[in-house]
């Protein structure tokens, strides 16, 4: 890994344009714009003028869209209204992942506010698979449904929504992921990726379609929106674990759906956060992602996804603890899981290096491995490999699986190119979900391979962190760290600022520390400022040797809270992500 070429200095010469004002800013963020890495890090973000600045340093509601600018929203709206009017069996059907058990939630919880004769289902993984499927249908018709809204799935259900339409039984298909050019015969379609859409943001999360979908329905009843926005934690949490861009629409969401987490959550998040030991402490991203998400996901990869709804739909605490307990045993089994099969991975990866040097991607087939871990595996392979990853297993008689891609590449592509080889397939740049049967596995495998060498750029091959601004310890004062602050929430496209420090020395108490002494705790100065500064370089004892040398090094880092138990609270340390010697 290198630390690549900064998109900015403050030592160069570079003039920078003032930011056109259009109203009053408060004093910190007048003081921010006078500070020429506070504005850099925001042209970064094409921000030009401080009404910008404002729209996002302090996200508004009000700059949400007109949900009926989503072309298929009137329709949906309609359909909608005419089933409550009648009286008909709703039924809310979902994935069963974090994005589209949140998605459920919501709608379910929000129309039965209203209305009565509506139930939800999450399909099993093991059982039922990805969707919906022919035998979902015909259930459905022997409960007696009227209409399906389905979430985050059932773009590419043609066949089986043909099916459920012969039946009597209308389908609302509120979804995220790429379409194909053929849609399904449905009574609505909610996307804003499809391809003739004029929604002016296409990267919602599948919980966040659902969301607008609910806020159509709102609008056209003349129904207060207080009570909508208030279950906005579980949007922020499907944009954290769907790794959608945080941007847009997706920023204010985030935003605001943190605020609420960290005042008054929903339910069943509260109980998640009361086994995570989070309750009374500040909320982020980063809490979603790797303590709260994880738990919701564990019921969809260990037993079932509709679990987590029944938590997330919870209306007594006591309740809510008791599945929250239980989904938490779920996590620590998919943690094992995750370990002995990754460990696995590598033996295979081990045995066939020798095939695997020259490629640009890599395959892993076994036919035990269970199909609920294979998507984390393969995030851990595309992370320690750095080259796009498809882990599959043998599920219901096809080979089934996840790939991951590293930055820039977009592995749904890839596997689109190998289409006529699958049986079913889906997703995202990043993600994609695929079946295929099992003697087809060596030739995609092939054609994989030799889509990702055509058209994977060399630099995409190899980890880089890429910094925003070369600073001086002098400028980490408790003004610029506040200002860092409005920059959140970090997600994709609003990443958390990388800056680089150079002729960095020890101060002469850095450590080795850990377990196996694989962690660096660093106590290190730079040339101009004297500041001693508290910094952790985790996994990287390799670089050891340069920092007790003695001799000047440059670090790359973010900066963050310091929660150790022994830090003060309020204070900070670095992050390093890299650490080079100035020979370089």
């Amino acid at each position: 890994m290198g630390i690549s070429r900064q998109h900015y200095s403050p030592q160069g010469t570079e003039k920078q344009e003032p930011l056109k004002q259009t109203w009053d800013l408060p004093p910190i963020v007048e003081e921010g714009l006078r500070n020429p890495i506070i504005k850099e890090l925001l042209k970064q973000r094409g921000i030009k003028t401080t009404e910008e600045v404002k729209k996002f340093f302090f996200p508004s509601l009000n700059d949400l869209y007109d949900p009926f600018l989503m072309p298929g929203m009137d329709k949906a709206v309609s359909r909608l209204n005419q089933a409550m009017g009648r009286k008909e069996n709703i039924m809310v059907f979902g994935d069963y992942d974090v994005d589209g058990t949140t998605a459920v939630a919501l709608v379910y919880k929000y129309l039965q506010r209203f209305y009565s004769n509506i139930e939800y289902r999450i399909p099993t993984r093991e059982d039922d698979g990805y969707g919906i499927t022919m035998r979902a249908v015909d259930e459905f018709k022997e409960a007696g449904i009227d209409l399906v809204i389905i979430l985050d799935c059932g773009i590419k259900a043609i066949d089986e929504i043909a099916y459920a339409k012969s039946l009597g039984i209308d389908f609302i298909i509120c979804d995220h992921h790429v379409p194909d050019s053929s849609l399904p015969d449905a009574a609505a379609i909610l996307n804003p990726k499809l391809e003739d859409s004029t929604y002016p943001f296409p990267h919602l999360s599948g919980c966040g379609v659902g969301f607008k979908f609910m806020q159509g329905f709102t609008i056209s009843n003349g129904i207060p929106q207080h009570d909508l926005f208030g279950m906005l934690d579980l949007v922020a949490v499907s944009i954290a674990a769907d790794i959608v861009p945080m941007i847009g629409e997706n920023r204010i969401m985030a935003f605001h759906g943190l605020k609420r987490l960290n005042t008054n959550p929903n339910m069943g998040l509260r109980a998640i956060m009361r086994i995570c030991d989070l309750i009374g402490k500040e909320i982020s991203i980063s809490d979603v992602i790797f303590k709260i998400s994880p738990r919701i996901n564990a019921s969809g990869r260990m037993q079932r996804g509709v679990e987590a709804v029944d938590l997330l739909v919870s209306r007594d605490f006591g309740e809510a603890l008791t599945r929250a307990k239980a989904i938490d045993g779920y996590n620590s089994d998919r943690k094992e899981l995750d370990k002995q099969i990754t460990e696995e991975a590598n033996e295979i990866i081990e045995r066939i290096s020798h095939r695997l040097q020259d490629r640009r991607s890599m395959v892993i087939y076994n036919k035990d491995w269970h199909q609920g871990i294979i998507g984390i595996v393969a995030s851990r392979l595309t992370e320690l490999y750095y080259k796009p990853v498809v882990v599959l297993t043998l599920h219901n008689g096809l080979a089934t699986g996840s790939s991951r891609s590293v930055q820039g590449f977009d592995v749904y592509k890839a596997v689109e190119a190998t289409r006529d080889l699958l049986e079913n397939f889906g997703g995202h740049s990043y993600a994609v979900g695929l079946s295929m049967k099992e003697e087809n596995v060596p030739e995609f495998t092939r054609r994989f391979e030799e889509y990702v060498a055509a058209n994977i750029l060399p630099d995409q091959l190899q980890p880089t962190v890429t910094v925003d601004a070369d600073i001086e310890f002098a400028d980490i004062t408790p003004t610029f760290i506040q200002l860092l602050k409005l920059f959140r929430p970090y997600g994709p496209s609003n990443e958390k600022p990388v800056f680089r420090t150079k002729n960095v020395t020890d101060f002469g108490t850095s450590r080795l520390v850990g377990k196996n002494d694989e962690h660096i705790k660093l106590d290190i100065v730079d040339e101009t400022s004297g500041t001693v500064m508290d910094a952790i370089a985790f996994n990287m004892n390799e670089k050891w040797d340069l920092v007790h040398s003695g001799r000047p090094f440059t670090i790359a880092y973010t900066i963050v809270e310091n929660k150790h138990h022994t830090a003060r609270p309020g204070t900070f340390q670095l992050l390093v992500k890299e650490i080079e010697s100035n020979n370089r």
